[in-house]
């Protein structure tokens, strides 16, 4: 919105919490509510992929007369679940739903387009009759690779790695941001007494990983700072790092990574999700989902490697800045 003031825009969000709820009920409580803005007449319409939007159009037919863009940030198709979540078609049904409905469908990567249409795909080939021919095409001719743009206006230079190396770790709390490789990793740098210190950023919720948990009770030294920090403290602590890791095992584009990067950290993520898309691979440790400890291990050779030997070039992440990203969205946003 800030980017494109040149638009009259109207903005309606809904509370993030209650996920299966809202993904399935987003739409009876955007229609039925008090939401009076959705009576008005508009020419597009941007929704999320956490949006019901074939739902939503049939309950406010109006809103088929403007042109609608689904901006796919992530798929349910490709989300991790965790141990004690019940398993559902419910929220992939919403989303394919959806992206029908749409008249455009734009992806953060092409990863997650592709897991998309992968899932659709696999979906429609456990269906006992009547699958729709042409489908996965109606849905790939109209689906775009179009990624969140970084809201700074220039990346820094890469620092160099130094000793105490320190390590920003900047994701949610959440199981699907692997906080068992993290905990195995902070485990390895107290037993062995290596040279890293920790900074764990990202926002934490109630209940903390168990496994992570179990490590941080025991106040590692090597850990400096833990838990969500103001934005002007994030940055500050972003400008102090040497190195961003993610040990994620959910991104759709990695949005924290690329940020850090672009603040003058050198990215180490694993060789999985969207990852490969934007990092050369010596910036990549070898895919080992599933074996947190032996994940752990080869983050450490590497940060170590990096030590004795600095990566040659480092990686800013410029090209998803809002200065080159910005006539793709325009294009996006205004074409029919």
């Amino acid at each position: 919105m800030a980017q494109f003031p040149e638009f009259s825009w109207t903005l309606l969000s809904l509370p993030g919490r209650y996920f299966s709820w809202r993904i399935r009920g987003n739409a009876l409580s955007w229609a039925m509510g008090d939401f009076p803005a959705l009576d008005e007449n508009y020419d597009l319409l941007l929704a999320t992929s956490m949006v019901d939007l074939a739902a939503l159009r049939g309950l406010k037919p109006h809103l088929s007369r403007a042109r609608c863009i689904l901006y796919m940030h992530e798929n349910q198709f490709a989300y991790p679940q965790s141990a004690g979540q019940h398993s559902s078609i419910e929220p992939a049904m919403v989303n394919l739903y959806s992206a029908l409905a749409a008249d455009r469908l734009l992806f953060n990567s092409l990863f997650n387009r592709d897991s998309f249409l992968q899932g659709v795909e696999k979906l429609l080939r456990k269906l006992p009759d009547h699958t729709p021919l042409g489908l996965l095409n109606t849905l790939r001719n109209k689906s775009q690779v179009l990624p969140v743009a970084l809201n700074i206006h220039q990346s820094l230079p890469a620092r160099q790695p130094a000793t105490p190396l320190r390590i920003i770790w900047n994701h949610r709390w959440e199981y699907d941001k692997g906080p068992d490789t993290l905990a195995h990793l902070i485990q390895l740098t107290q037993e062995q007494q290596l040279p890293f210190e920790f900074y764990l950023l990202g926002r934490q919720f109630r209940q903390i990983p168990k496994r992570l948990k179990q490590v941080l009770d025991k106040q590692p030294a090597c850990v400096k700072h833990q838990g969500f920090a103001p934005a002007g403290h994030y940055h500050s602590l972003l400008q102090q790092g040497h190195v961003a890791l993610s040990t994620a095992l959910h991104e759709f584009q990695g949005l924290a990574l690329l940020e850090a990067s672009a603040m003058g950290n050198i990215p180490l993520a694993p060789a999985r999700l969207a990852y490969p898309e934007w990092l050369p691979a010596q910036y990549l440790y070898p895919d080992l989902q599933g074996d947190a400890a032996a994940e752990a291990q080869a983050i450490v050779e590497h940060l170590l490697r990096w030590l004795r030997t600095a990566p040659v070039t480092a990686h800013s992440g410029d090209q998803y800045l809002w200065s080159k990203l910005r006539g793709p969205w325009s294009g996006a946003l205004t074409t029919a």
